[in-house]
């Protein structure tokens, strides 16, 4: 159960911001508390406590973020196309501060890799990062983005017009390939939501 430390009436404005409705609080101690994808968030005096099956809806958007990060993203597909799921981890100065992995459905390998991707750029952006490093194990991923292989397959060509989308929102940002071994967290996250199907 995830604790933020934060003024609640802040905490307030940024889950307002972020469209998300708040709620006035069940009891005397509850300042107040929002609901939103999963997640709850109840305010208490200088913090809010977020529990539910998916904190990071919640928590991404009171977190300060700006700077930079790494964002780790990566795909998996039992079968080619089979079921697959994403997984991603977002890592700054403080060490992992968001991280996730869900099933997507039946899909390719690469079409699971650009999902992954997409969701960790959408995680950091909410988390209001400024700068992001991306960083994954698929050649053809970081290629077809950086525009040094082309994209033949229609669907993976309309996601990564939305990845570059998604990197155009940061003030700087790059994407490079990096061994599996270095993408353990991502693949780990992945792997955890096949499993877990």
């Amino acid at each position: 159960m995830p604790v933020v430390e934060i003024d609640p009436e802040t905490a307030r404005e940024r889950l307002v911001d972020a469209g998300v409705a708040v709620a006035q609080g069940n009891t005397d101690h509850e300042l107040w508390r929002a609901d939103h994808d999963g997640a709850t968030a109840v305010a208490y005096d200088g913090k809010v406590v977020v529990q539910g099956a998916d904190p990071e809806a919640l928590t991404l958007p009171l977190r300060d973020g700006g700077g930079r990060g790494h964002v780790y993203f990566d795909g998996a597909s039992r079968g080619n196309p089979g079921p697959a799921a994403v997984g991603w981890a977002i890592v700054t100065a403080d060490g992992i501060v968001a991280e996730g992995g869900e099933r997507i459905g039946t899909a390719t390998n690469n079409r699971a890799e650009y999902e992954a991707l997409i969701r960790a750029l959408e995680a950091a952006a909410d988390y209001g990062l400024d700068e992001v490093d991306a960083r994954g194990d698929s050649q053809l991923i970081v290629r077809q983005v950086r525009g040094e292989w082309d994209a033949n397959d229609p669907d993976l060509r309309e996601r990564r017009v939305r990845v570059r989308e998604l990197l155009e929102q940061f003030d700087r940002w790059s994407l490079e390939h990096v061994p599996r071994e270095l993408n353990e967290r991502a693949d780990e996250r992945a792997n955890e939501a096949l499993d877990d199907g």
